[in-house]
C-alpha cells in the first residue's frame, strides 16, 4: 500500500495539530507515495531498530519518540541520530513518529496506562484550550437543513459525546445587489429582504478549510456571509494526562505493588506513602512533573508518571503520592496500542512488534 494510507490513518487517530510546539511527530523520512509492504513498531528508533527492520524486510518504522527533534545541519554519521537517518535512507526505510499527539488523545498513551491499572471513569487531566473555533453564518430558511448537514458532515458540531450541535435563530437579512452581481434572490439595484436562519456551530480549528468548503458548497448565495471566532474553551477530549478511579480503594503499599506489577516497573521512586487509602489516580506517560498541580487539583491520591527531579518531589507536600516508574516503563505499551489499531484498520498488512528493549536506562538491583 501507499505510505500515505498508514500515515493518514494514524493522523486521524492522533492529529498532528495536537502535538506540542517542541515536538516533531509525523513523517520524518520517506515520501507519502512510497510503496510499503511491512512495518516495525517500537518506542524509540535506534540503530538496532533499523537493523531489525532491515533483517525483517520492513520498509517502515513507526515509533513513539521521533528520532529527530531539532534540525540536522550535517549528515556525516557523527552521532546516533545522523547514523539512524542515514541508514534508513540508504535502505529505503520510512520513519514515522507519533508522539505528543498520541499523548493528548483520549484513547492514546495515557489510556493504555489507565487500562493496565483498571482505572474507571477516566477523563483528560489537563484539557487543551485554543483548539476550537465558532462559525456563524446566515442562509435562507429553506436551505438551512442542507447547510447544517454539510457542516456536520465536514466535522462541525461535535461537543464531547454529542454531535450535530448548533444554535439557530430566525431573522431577516437584507442586501442589495450591485452591477455585476448575480443574486440568488432579489433584483439588482433593489434592497431585498429574506427570511434567514443564523446558524452557530463549533469546529476544530485545523478543520477550518474543510468547514468553509462545505459551507460554500451547500449555501445558495453568491456571496456567503459568515464569521469565524477563536474560542478559549478547553477541548475536553484532548489534552495532557488522565485521571480515573480504582475499582476499590487500596492502601499505599498495596497500590505500589499493583503499579510495579502491572507496569512491569523494576523500581518505583515515590514520595512518602499517604495516610488515606488510594482511590483516585492521575497518570501521565513520559515526563509528567508539569502536571503535578493539576493532579492535586483533581483530587488524585496518587500520580503515576516519570522523570521527576529531586526537588520536585517536595512539591507534592503530602497531598498525594508521586510514583515515578520510569520514562520507558510508562510508555512501553504504546507500541501494542499502535499495532492493535493498525491491525484493526488494515488486517492484511504485515506489522511487527520489535524484539528489542530500547530503554537506555539500566537498573542494578
Amino acid at each position: 500500500m501507499k505510505l500515505a494510507e498508514i500515515t493518514n490513518y494514524l493522523e486521524s487517530i492522533a492529529p498532528l495539530h495536537y502535538q506540542e510546539d517542541y515536538d516533531n511527530a509525523g513523517l520524518i523520512v520517506g515520501h507519502p507515495n512510497d510503496e510499503i509492504s511491512s512495518a516495525l513498531v517500537a518506542l524509540d528508533c535506534t540503530e538496532q531498530i533499523v537493523d531489525e527492520a532491515i533483517a525483517k524486510h520492513c520498509n517502515l518504522i513507526i515509533t513513539h519518540h521521533p528520532i529527530v527533534f531539532k534540525g540536522l545541519k550535517k549528515f556525516n554519521g557523527s552521532n546516533y541520530v545522523e547514523r539512524v537517518v542515514l541508514k534508513a535512507i540508504k535502505n529505503n526505510i520510512a520513519l514515522y513518529a507519533i508522539h505528543t499527539n498520541l499523548d493528548h488523545v483520549a484513547n492514546g498513551v495515557n489510556a493504555q496506562i489507565c487500562n493496565k491499572l483498571g482505572l474507571q471513569d477516566t477523563k483528560i487531566l489537563s484539557p487543551k484550550a485554543g483548539l476550537l473555533k465558532k462559525l456563524i453564518t446566515f442562509c435562507p430558511t429553506a436551505h438551512a437543513d442542507a447547510v447544517r448537514d454539510g457542516l456536520f458532515a465536514a466535522g462541525a458540531g461535535n461537543i464531547s459525546n454529542y454531535s450535530e450541535c448548533s444554535f439557530n435563530t430566525v431573522g431577516t437579512g437584507t442586501f442589495k445587489g450591485g452591477d455585476g452581481a448575480n443574486p440568488y434572490v432579489g433584483e439588482i439595484g433593489q434592497r431585498h429582504e429574506e427570511a434567514e436562519v443564523k446558524i452557530e456551530t463549533i469546529f476544530k480549528s485545523y478543520d477550518e478549510r474543510k468547514i468553509l468548503l462545505a459551507l460554500f458548497e451547500n449555501h445558495p448565495y453568491e456571496e456567503v456571509a459568515y464569521d469565524i471566532y477563536p474560542l478559549t474553551n478547553t477541548f475536553d477530549n484532548v489534552g495532557a494526562g488522565m485521571v480515573g478511579t480504582l475499582p476499590q480503594e487500596m492502601q499505599s503499599v498495596d497500590f505500589l505493588g499493583l503499579v510495579k506489577d502491572k507496569m512491569h516497573a523494576k523500581v518505583i521512586r515515590h514520595t512518602a506513602q499517604v495516610l488515606q487509602p488510594i482511590k483516585k489516580v492521575a497518570v501521565c506517560g513520559g515526563a509528567g512533573s508539569f502536571l503535578l498541580k493539576q493532579a492535586i487539583a483533581a483530587g488524585a491520591d496518587a500520580f503515576i508518571t516519570s522523570d521527576f527531579k529531586y526537588h520536585e518531589f517536595f512539591d507534592a507536600e503530602n497531598k498525594l503520592m508521586i510514583c515515578d516508574i520510569g520514562h520507558y516503563e510508562s510508555e512501553q505499551f504504546t507500541s501494542n496500542l499502535l499495532i492493535e489499531n493498525i491491525q484493526e484498520k488494515f488486517p492484511n498488512f504485515a506489522i511487527r512488534l520489535t524484539e528489542h528493549n530500547t530503554n537506555p536506562i539500566n537498573y542494578f538491583i
